[in-house]
């Protein structure tokens, strides 16, 4: 078991001044409206994401900048809501007034190679404030613009992209569809191979609303014990801990048969829950929970066209007492991760949506939470924009409470996982003990003897 903490590794970063790039073809003057699934409050950040090229001879006189900004233009005309920005209406509605002012684009050099990157090349990324410099009041919700990009190119004819996304906006995978589309106008291309959809309204509440099923990852929780710590931002350290096929195999191994099919995202999701909860110390019976995210695309219940880039997913939570999740084998959390992904239905998602209305766009619960996401498959990997597929794409940094699974592919050359999690310093020493523990012991899988 590898793991990583934030890079020492220092370099300098010359930028040029932000600069606004607008769709460089006239775009509608309108007012849209986010879904309810868009505008809960667990979505009104912005997300980072970081891919990392290498230089291709084949491109040589081709200037990374020049092509992504001018793609970017003529992208947007097309996306053009991201050129817009958010306002919010009654009961916390959010919506985009479509004004056209446009993104924030910097371009940049570092004095750095990929080669002198090196293992650094990961969450949390190496210095990254200077390759996604935090623009003064470019960070709100509101009023600000909705994507920020910053491309950085390096002494080696390398680049890093580095881009941050108001999350309401869209998912990882509608980033993608978007992302692709500025690949295709760099490539030549002048109309997107998939064109983007709005259609907001297909995951909006109902009239009346109404609540309808159980959704924990909402619920009020009241720290009785006292051991349900809230996460300080100022005192959390960020470590990555990347999973190979041999921690993947010793998780597995833990697991029964009878247990049936599981993916590798449930196995590492229900690992990374166990050991964070024993790392916490949190009293046994104490109620925690995981909200692991589940895609909505591609399902034929939920009925989203192809070319929909708006938030399309769920993070129902699973809940136990501490001290189950914890002296229990793996496969108890394996278990409830299983339970809570087969209740997802349309109907689920529409008392979603209607929670929304009715209890003022909510945050999700926060203490004795955790969120993880799969980003496995969103596609960070594969955006090309003409210089080759990255070396390495993906979200940026864990934040709080939230983790995400991408895929790595280590300096030993295996192909595995790379899941980042913030903790507290003592609480991350005890969390990375545990971790070895779990993936470096095949370990008997004992009898269940209740579920919460």
């Amino acid at each position: 078991m590898a793991s990583s903490s934030s890079s020492p590794l220092a370099f300098s970063v010359r930028r040029c001044d932000p600069e606004i790039i607008r769709p460089v073809n006239p775009t509608p003057r309108e007012v849209k409206q986010l879904s309810d699934i868009d505008d809960q409050e667990g979505l009104r950040f912005q997300l980072p994401i970081m891919m990392f090229y290498p230089n291709n001879p084949l491109m040589k006189g081709k200037d990374p900048v020049k092509v992504i900004r001018e793609a970017l233009g003529k992208a947007l005309v097309y996306y053009h809501p991201f050129a817009g920005r958010l306002i919010e209406g009654e009961n916390r509605k959010l919506m985009v007034d479509c004004t056209g002012e446009g993104v924030l684009f910097i371009e940049a050099d570092a004095d750095t190679t990929l080669e002198n990157l090196g293992d650094a090349i990961q969450p949390m990324c190496p210095c990254f404030e200077e390759l996604l410099y935090d623009v003064p009041g470019s960070g709100g919700i509101l009023g600000s613009p909705l994507l920020f990009i910053q491309v950085t190119r390096l002494r080696c004819g390398g680049f890093i992209f580095a881009l941050r996304f108001n999350h309401t906006m869209c998912d990882s995978l509608g980033l993608i569809q978007f992302l692709n589309t500025v690949v295709e106008m760099a490539k030549g291309l002048s109309i997107p191979s998939l064109l983007p959809i709005w259609q907001r309204e297909l995951l909006k509440a109902r009239n009346p609303p109404r609540i309808t099923c159980v959704h924990h990852e909402f619920e009020e929780v009241t720290n009785t014990k006292g051991t349900l710590i809230t996460m300080d931002e100022n005192n959390l350290v960020h470590r990555s801990f990347f999973f190979g096929p041999k921690e993947i195999r010793a998780l597995r191994n833990q697991l029964p048969s009878s247990l049936g099919a599981c993916s590798t995202f449930e196995v590492l999701a229900a690992c990374m829950w166990k050991c964070r909860t024993i790392a916490l110390a949190v009293d046994p019976d104490e109620v925690v929970r995981i909200s692991c995210v589940i895609n909505m695309r591609g399902k034929p219940v939920f009925k989203l066209p192809s070319g929909y880039y708006g938030n399309a997913f769920m993070n129902p939570a699973s809940i136990s007492k501490a001290g189950m999740l914890c002296k229990n084998p793996l496969e108890y959390a394996v278990r409830l991760l299983k339970k809570a992904k087969a209740e997802i239905s349309q109907e689920y998602m529409k008392s979603l949506a209607d929670l929304m209305v009715i209890k003022g766009r909510p945050s999700f619960t926060k203490l004795g939470n955790y969120l993880v996401s799969d980003a496995q498959h969103a596609g960070f990997g594969e955006v090309d924009f003409g210089w080759g597929k990255p070396i390495y794409g993906g979200i940026a940094r864990a934040i709080s409470i939230k983790s995400f699974c991408m895929r790595f592919r280590n300096k030993k050359g295996e192909e595995g996982i790379v899941i980042p999690i913030c903790l507290p310093p003592p609480v991350m020493e005890r969390f990375e003990h545990e971790i070895k523990r779990m993936t470096n012991e095949a370990k008997p899988t004992r009898v269940i003897t209740s579920m919460l």
